[in-house]
């Protein structure tokens, strides 16, 4: 029993440390302004603000409920352990003690999600590579998984802009995941991503490697940055070609903007109304300048460790096997899964996980 006791003061002594990191005081500010902010009056005149505010708070309180909840749940284990009772419901609290390590294992996760824009809305884009119809094919299998993903952790996913493939598949697709920490979680699928399968498109069912290039951004808002000056972009507006039916392509809705000094160039047509598109836009280049700047940043800094190697077509960060064999791999972390049907179908919580850890390190 002393050995267990032992286990239950390390643990708990674990999870004061975890509520340092995870600046639990400084969050409880941020819930009563949130709080404050749902009350007032006209909350509800911006939907779209408020939701997102409404899911942030309650993502909050979930947070301090269940690190109080665990809390408790220690201190309500050790206090039985130190009694002649604990000897006869010995094998029910070493039960419980191995949920609880799994509980702040997992918690601790969250400790990894502190960058600027972690807890920011995910842009992801993806583009086919070489290989035609198959590799058209691949990205929107990709595109599924993250849609399935999100999906199971409540998210809400927006596609902005799409290309479909000449028979199947897309070219290229961007979307923007919004939900707690989406950036901070998917920041590490910014790679090439090759697959390896017997083809669904040659009679001969020949085995056919494709790639796939994966692009992860945060979502910055305008306050944060310095505006773009007008002088700097170019406007083009053009029928929407995907998203948004009739009503769209009635009138020139979708935009493409060009950055004149970068050569940056980014197109919005999901929504029906301009204004929406262009905001979208000005979005997705706000997200794009961070990127550089902030390649830039880690290119300096990883200058004294050794070559710095950005997220491109060289540098494949997972391999997808269905066949000869069934393995999901990610080469950076050496994580692997056997069961690469699940993953596409967005249980990529493992590999997530094993990035974050890897990131941080």
């Amino acid at each position: 029993m002393e050995e267990i006791i032992e286990k239950l003061s390390r643990l708990k002594e674990s999870l004061t440390v975890l509520k340092q990191k995870l600046k639990l005081e400084e969050k409880q500010q941020e819930i009563n302004n949130l709080q404050e902010q749902t009350q007032s009056p006209g909350f509800w005149d911006n939907p779209q603000k408020a939701q997102e505010t409404s899911k942030l708070l309650a993502f909050y309180l979930e947070e301090k409920k269940e690190v109080t909840e665990m809390e408790k749940h220690l201190d309500s284990l050790i206090e039985v352990s130190k009694t002649e009772e604990g000897e006869v419901l010995l094998s029910d609290i070493e039960k419980e003690l191995v949920g609880l390590e799994k509980k702040i294992s997992k918690l601790e996760l969250k400790t990894y999600l502190a960058g600027k824009y972690d807890y920011a809305p995910a842009i992801i884009s993806i583009h086919s590579g070489q290989g035609g119809t198959e590799a058209m094919d691949w990205a929107q299998m990709l595109m599924r998984m993250y849609f399935r993903y999100a999906e199971k952790k409540d998210w809400k996913v927006d596609v902005v802009d799409s290309v479909s493939g000449d028979e199947a598949g897309i070219k290229n697709v961007t979307m923007i995941i919004t939900g707690p920490y989406a950036y901070g979680y998917l920041k590490g699928e910014a790679g090439a991503h090759r697959l390896v399968r017997q083809s669904p498109f040659n009679a001969d069912k020949l085995r056919q490697t494709s790639f796939a290039l994966v692009e992860v951004l945060p979502q910055i808002e305008e306050s944060s940055q310095a505006p773009i000056p007008d002088s700097e972009i170019e406007w083009e507006f053009f029928h929407a070609s995907s998203h948004g039916g009739q009503n769209v392509q009635k009138v020139s809705t979708a935009v493409r903007l060009r950055h004149k000094p970068t050569g940056i160039v980014v197109t919005s047509q999901s929504e029906r109304y301009q204004e929406r598109n262009r905001e979208i836009a000005l979005g997705l280049l706000r997200a794009k300048l961070w990127e550089i700047e902030e390649e830039e940043r880690l290119r300096e800094k990883k200058s004294l460790k050794g070559e710095f190697k950005l997220a491109g077509w060289g540098n494949q960060i997972r391999s997808y096997v269905l066949h000869p064999y069934k393995m999901v791999k990610d080469l950076r972390t050496n994580y692997e899964e056997n069961d690469p049907f699940a993953i596409l179908d967005g249980e990529i919580d493992g590999f997530i996980d094993a990035e974050l850890k890897f990131l941080v390190d």
